[in-house]
């Protein structure tokens, strides 16, 4: 039997690789920046509360015994993401995985709902994954080496009242996962989504304890219950090492089985 068919679990180290993760800073994005700095990785965490970031990134580095830095941004700044790019190739001369995690949801019925609020959803969740890619972009071309990670939902793939701003700003994330994983694949850069079911994260807290949680989101789950944090550390360092380059375009769903039904 040829070894090359045995390649073996190496293929999950990150060791020296460098990874942006944007809203690293807590919940799911400082979920993925441990597991990845877990694997070896160097991190860079981006967030609008620098001072937020600052303490995660050190405790990511006293923990994993890694590099961690903080950058504070907002990712629907062009200007800023800019800087976000140079920050990182100033400080570690490249850039290898970009998990575009910073995202909102305001949730309501269309009626409730102002244009503003619409807006705003879709500037943070679509304009600011499409201006970070861009940014880095350029830089894993040059390296012919590149994982974008994008952090689309279950709810990009189905629908669900009373989410017309989430729903739709979810479904472009897809798209454009698709899209780019078609550009970008003569480069040897990977781009991929992760579409994460119902984790009790910061931005489900405030329904978690609805009748319309405990029967329409983790009722409808084969698992009947929520998501652990820890539990989407898997699917990130599989999509941020060499183990996946052979997948692009593609969104993996963590839900728990909440698709499935």
């Amino acid at each position: 039997m040829s070894t090359q068919a045995l390649p073996g679990i190496k293929q999950f180290e990150m060791t020296d690789r460098v990874a942006i993760i944007t809203g690293g800073s807590k919940g799911l994005g400082l979920a993925m920046a441990a597991g990845l700095a877990s694997a070896g990785a160097k991190i860079m965490i981006v967030n609008r509360n620098a001072e937020e970031g600052k303490q995660a990134a050190e405790e990511l580095a006293k923990t994993y015994n890694t590099e961690a830095i903080a950058f504070g941004a907002d990712v629907t700044n062009p200007e800023q993401v800019d800087a976000m790019a140079k920050k990182a190739m100033d400080t570690f001369g490249r850039i290898d995985v970009l998990i575009n995690n910073a995202g909102i949801n305001i949730r309501g019925s269309i009626d409730e709902l102002t244009y503003e609020e619409f807006q705003k959803v879709m500037e943070v969740n679509v304009n600011g994954l499409w201006l970070t890619s861009k940014a880095v972009v350029p830089h894993m071309k040059k390296a012919g080496w590149g994982r974008i990670i994008n952090l689309a939902s279950t709810l990009g793939l189905v629908g669900l009242a009373n989410r017309t701003p989430y729903t739709s700003s979810k479904g472009a994330v897809v798209q454009m996962t698709r899209a780019l994983g078609l550009e970008l694949a003569p480069f040897n850069i990977c781009v991929n989504a992760i579409c994460p079911g119902p984790f009790l994260t910061e931005m489900n807290l405030p329904i978690a304890d609805s009748e319309e949680a405990k029967k329409f989101i983790v009722g409808a789950t084969a698992m009947a219950r929520w998501g652990e944090l820890k539990e989407i550390q898997g699917v990130a360092i599989f999509l941020a090492s060499d183990a996946s380059s052979y997948v692009t375009g593609s969104m993996l769903t963590v839900d728990g089985g909440w698709t499935a039904k």
